[in-house]
């Protein structure tokens, strides 16, 4: 018999999580419910879940200090965030932290389903892949494809191409990156900043249709339309 998909499910909304946990495990999925996010980590331990849907206002610890947390020891886990928070800073912030998906609220029940079977439907492969102008990006292995051409970027860059691919043609802030990639903007970061942005133009340079382009005073963003 197959095993059912567990999910770890946080919010301390407790009327409305018991609703969409009872509508998730109708649909064959094991849940497994916290009310806060301290218990959230502590279940995560014991659970060692599919997928963790993470509301982000909640007491004690929010949805991005746990998903924090967790990316610490575990890169592979699905984490989804659910929230009622949607400007582009918060989703900015959701995806600086690895998170897989960015759900506002209000939705139905049957786009979030939709979207766990979409990412849980090939659980034997769980590689995150972007896809911008002719070019490949496999976060999971820090790959780039451009036609024949392949190139192994650092995991560094790898979190920061990660960024601006979240949001193409969308411009992000410099403390955004600082803070998601080296935590905190000092002075040497931003330094460092500068020279892997430099390397990622390299590694980019085979796709033409494709730029990372410096913006004065907001940051940088991926050009995909040239």
């Amino acid at each position: 018999m197959k095993q059912r998909l567990k999910i770890l499910f946080a919010d301390d909304d407790l009327k409305y999580s018991l609703v969409l946990k009872r509508f998730l495990e109708k649909e064959g999925y094991d849940v497994t419910y916290a009310g806060n996010g301290q218990l959230a980590l502590e279940q995560f331990a014991a659970v060692k879940p599919d997928l963790v849907l993470l509301d982000i206002n909640m007491p004690i610890l929010n949805g991005f200090e746990v998903a924090e947390r967790i990316r610490r020891e575990d890169r592979r886990t699905l984490i989804f965030f659910l929230t009622d928070r949607s400007d582009k800073n918060d989703r900015l912030k959701g995806f600086s932290l690895r998170g897989n998906d960015y759900l506002a609220k209000p939705f139905y029940p049957e786009e979030l389903l939709a979207r766990i079977r979409e990412r849980l439907g090939a659980a034997d492969n769980t590689e995150e892949v972007y896809r911008f102008g002719a070019t490949t990006f496999n976060f999971t292995t820090n790959e780039l494809r451009t036609g024949n051409s392949k190139t192994i970027i650092t995991s560094r860059q790898a979190d920061i191409l990660r960024l601006l691919a979240a949001t193409p043609d969308t411009a992000v802030a410099r403390e955004t990156l600082l803070d998601a990639v080296w935590g905190n903007n000092s002075y040497a970061n931003s330094l460092a900043l500068n020279v892997q942005i430099t390397y990622l133009r390299k590694a980019i340079k085979a796709d033409a249709s494709i730029a990372i382009r410096s913006l004065s005073k907001k940051g940088y963003v991926l050009k995909t339309s040239l």
